[in-house]
């Protein structure tokens, strides 16, 4: 079936994704003499850099999450469909979307990425990801629960392993929960469980590298080490995670880590949709698209973000992974695509790095802005304003900018709430079935 929105003689700009580079795309697109028409399996934006403050009871989901029909209220021109695509119909110039099909004149590919486990089957089973909201809520079900049983078991070993916690990879997902979850350990949960001795709580942050943070300067990531180590979380360097078993991790050192919770943030992966044939796509599974972000090969169809591998002399894997790129990719497209229909010449997109940064914890912060490289308290200000201001919709920044000044001057976590209780060895018992049924 057609899906039936009216043409209007206007060129037709179709988005898979409402991750950064969609959003971006479509804001610069509203209002303009095109048809822009968004699609995503979710109703929502997910601001996901602060994922891990909803998995660690800092902020509620609905402070990060905004719907995407109310961005593009006020605008004439820009429609949104819920839905999953299945597949590119490069010849017909459609989409598929389950028994649906949605025409285009361009095609916009922005579907982003999600958790690499490297093939590793044992730890696709086991690990905890985090890359969605709903992923998110069930490790912060997950975190406190693992608490409430603790003080119902009686086998040490068990114990011990619930209330220990292991992060596999030192990026600024990896750090920013780690610091997180050592301010959980020092300055909220004692209240909470007087019962327990939070001296025996380990939070582990494993680094394959030899430094956390490592696409910053040596002196900001020996500072950002140093911030873990004063929330007490043991930074375990030059080695990799090699399985989990459930109750241990195991790793590259052979020193194997008691834990019962394995949170992967150690590496994500392009998220292509099918249709495109594999001549289109580069060898690290992202669409390889060229300096218009349109995919080499097709014609109409481009890809931005990080599902796009734009190789250059200074970026020959393609741009980071992250969201700036994603954004500024975004609003390029939308003059390059607006310059075509009115027979204009395309402009070469150029990524402007702006810097990185990483909060630890409160007062806590690296930030790199070009030559321009601080921490502390003000580089933990810098943050924050960024992040706040990024953040969608007006609610969002007073909602997150009010929880953020409340945990500041009482050290407290106010969304302690077990919603959804989350079973993770129930739910790896029916992932291994289901992996082994694939099998047979």
């Amino acid at each position: 079936m057609v899906i039936d929105i009216p043409h209007k003689k206007k060129a037709r700009v179709v988005i898979i994704g409402g991750g950064f580079g969609g959003i971006s795309l479509a804001k610069a697109l509203r209002n303009s003499d095109v048809q822009v028409i968004l699609v995503d399996k979710n109703n929502y934006h997910t601001f996901q850099p602060l994922l891990y403050q909803v998995a660690t009871s800092v902020l509620e989901a609905d402070s990060i999450a905004y719907p995407i029909r109310k961005i593009f209220a006020n605008s004439n021109n820009i429609y949104f469909r819920q839905g999953e695509v299945d597949t590119v119909d490069e010849e017909n110039k459609r989409i598929i979307i389950g028994k649906d099909e949605l025409f285009y004149d361009y095609l916009v590919i922005a579907t982003g990425a999600t958790t690499n486990f490297f093939g590793n089957e044992g730890l696709t089973i086991s690990a905890m990801p985090m890359k969605s909201v709903l992923e998110a809520l069930d490790l912060r079900s997950m975190i406190l629960q693992n608490f409430e049983k603790y003080l119902r078991n009686s086998n040490e070993r068990k114990r011990q392993g619930m209330i220990n916690f292991v992060i596999a990879g030192a990026g600024p997902t990896g750090v920013e929960l780690a610091g997180a979850l050592g301010e959980l350990k020092t300055q909220v949960l004692p209240k909470d469980y007087k019962e327990i001795d939070f001296s025996k709580m380990n939070v582990y942050l494993v680094q394959s590298g030899n430094r956390v943070l490592p696409m910053l300067s040596e002196k900001s990531s020996a500072k950002a080490k140093k911030y873990l180590e004063d929330l007490r979380v043991e930074v375990v360097l030059n080695t990799r995670v090699l399985d989990f078993f459930g109750d241990y991790v195991q790793v590259s050192t052979g020193k194997d880590l008691i834990a019962r919770t394995l949170i992967w943030t150690a590496g994500v992966r392009a998220n292509p949709v099918e249709g495109l044939g594999a001549e289109a796509l580069h060898k690290n599974g992202r669409i390889l698209v060229d300096e218009y972000n349109e995919v080499k090969g097709k014609k109409d169809i481009f890809a931005v973000g990080d599902v796009a591998c734009m190789i250059t002399e200074e970026y020959p894997n393609g741009h980071p992974m992250v969201a700036p790129p994603a954004m500024q990719q975004g609003k390029h497209l939308a003059k390059n695509i607006l310059s075509s229909i009115k027979g204009k010449q395309r402009k070469p997109f150029k990524y402007h790095d702006k810097g990185a940064m990483a909060t630890i914890g409160k007062n806590k912060a690296v930030v790199e802005l070009n030559k321009l490289k601080f921490g502390g308290f003000f580089a933990w200000f810098v943050w924050m304003v960024v992040h706040l201001m990024s953040l969608v919709g007006f609610r969002n920044k007073v909602i997150t900018f009010f929880n953020w000044t409340k945990n500041y001057f009482n050290s407290d976590r106010g969304i302690r709430l077990i919603i959804t209780p989350f079973d993770l060895y129930e739910e790896r018992r029916k992932r291994r079935k289901e992996l082994e049924k694939s099998k047979m």
